[in-house]
């Protein structure tokens, strides 16, 4: 009797174990045939010299935010040859491919298309030479020194090898070529002139990110949660009444203004924001005058806000904005020059969910290209690629950094007592051929394994 018992409690508790895992997500794992990863590695490896063609060609022709005009017709070319329905300008120099494959689930895929003003000095002979006037009228070198062209070339080597395996999944695969990551404005853009709506572009089920990093080729970051925080921007703008130099009582000084509040806005994140909240305010220029004997009429500060979520944003933002019409109203400007505050760009926090990276360590544990998988990875900074799924419901999000460099490069490195051989934003970033391919089978094993039939 106490064995029936025993044995009738066990069972009950293996179902109810069971019944928990389904829901909880602890039983994400991959189904995905051997058979259809090695197909996909050889189509890959088939293409590379192809595609790690393109990567070449788009990291000589690097270009600015929402001027990515000529990499923007790089990926149409491509998607369209491939039968993608696609659809162009969308955000000014978007793209959206949409392959359509039967019945299930809808994956989005993100690569970002726009480059930075950094003069390039990596020797490299596909290295870029882009020399343009930017937005605010400036002359300025051009360059890929933090991998967009690498991931806009995975989304192009996706394409193809999810083409020719149309046979080994069923469903929508979306690839959105993003401009404007940089000033993290792209994505909303794109958003905003009508993603969802004036384009119709399905609504992703899940939505896959990736970006290189300069670690060894074979690395990959599977964390869940939170791994990157919110951010924005915020332009403040000190008017005052200029003079000479010699009589500052006929003036109201704006640079003085913006010296008290270079010091004073340190306190937002001091005395604003919650201590256990991430919360980073940097003021990354400053721009008042010309002449050693002038009081100017306006001085400006550039802001960039980091956070982890968007309570603390509002908090921040509260704080400059006390901060800096408190310094005016001590300086004793008029209510009609009171300062202009602006905000521009965002981003949300990334954050990765947890169901999608068990179903991604999983399938990366089958294949040999990875081989080392890091769980724990958390950056302060910041992506606008979530701006794409913002307050859209039940959407599984993952966003990837991958290692770029090559083992040789990086070994070297570390005998040299450095911790990277370069890092983003340096004038010696870029991605090797190995990295390219990489990059690409990491894309394909994610896609064919959410999309398998």
């Amino acid at each position: 009797m106490k064995t029936t018992i025993k044995r009738n409690w066990l069972i009950g508790m293996m179902i109810i174990l069971m019944i928990f895992s389904a829901f909880t997500g602890v039983a994400q794992e991959s189904t995905l045939p051997k058979s259809v990863i090695d197909k996909m590695e050889k189509v890959v490896d088939a293409n590379a010299e192809y595609v790690q063609d393109i990567y070449k060609d788009i990291h000589e022709h690097a270009e600015l935010p929402f001027m990515e005009f000529r990499t923007a017709g790089v990926v149409e070319r491509e998607l369209k040859k491939l039968g993608f329905e696609v659809h162009t300008e969308i955000g000014i120099t978007g793209v959206v491919g949409i392959l359509r494959n039967g019945d299930g689930p809808v994956l989005m895929y993100r690569g970002d298309m726009d480059a930075l003003s950094i003069k390039e000095e990596t020797g490299l002979p596909y290295a870029s030479k882009q020399v343009v006037t930017n937005r605010e009228g400036e002359e300025v070198p051009v360059s890929h020194m933090c991998g967009h062209d690498a991931n806009t070339t995975f989304l192009i080597g996706l394409a193809h090898t999810m083409v020719e395996m149309k046979d080994q999944w069923a469903g929508t695969l979306v690839l959105v070529a993003q401009p404007a990551e940089e000033i993290v404005e792209g994505a909303q853009a794109m958003v905003d002139d009508g993603l969802y709506t004036k384009y119709n572009v399905p609504k992703p089920d899940y939505f896959l990110a990736q970006h290189t990093g300069p670690a060894p080729v074979g690395t990959i970051t599977t964390t869940p949660g939170r791994i990157m925080t919110g951010t924005t921007h915020m332009d403040v703008t000190f008017h005052g009444i200029g003079g000479h130099g010699s009589s500052p009582h006929h003036a109201k000084d704006p640079v003085v203004m913006a010296g008290m509040a270079i010091v004073q806005l340190q306190t937002v994140v001091s005395r604003y924001t919650d201590p256990n909240e991430v919360a980073v305010l940097t003021i990354g220029s400053v721009q008042a005058g010309k002449d050693h004997n002038v009081i100017p009429t306006e001085a400006h500060l550039k802001l960039k806000l980091h956070f982890s979520n968007e309570e603390t944003m509002n908090k921040m933002i509260k704080g400059i904005h006390d901060i800096v019409n408190s310094i005016a109203l001590a300086n004793d400007v008029p209510e009609e020059m009171m300062p202009t505050i602006t905000q521009s760009g965002f981003g949300p926090a990334v954050y990765n969910d947890e169901d999608f990276i068990n179903r991604i360590r999983s399938v990366t544990e089958n294949v040999d290209f990875v081989n080392n998988r890091i769980d724990d990875f958390v950056s302060s900074g910041s992506e606008d690629a979530f701006a794409l799924i913002d307050g859209l419901k039940n959407v599984k999000g993952a966003y990837l950094f991958l290692g770029g460099v090559t083992a040789e490069e990086f070994a070297q490195a570390q005998k040299e007592g450095k911790e990277f051989p370069f890092f983003v934003h340096e004038p010696y970033y870029h991605v090797s051929m190995e990295g390219i391919t990489f990059g690409t089978k990491t894309a394909a094993l994610i896609a064919l394994d959410i999309l398998q039939k």
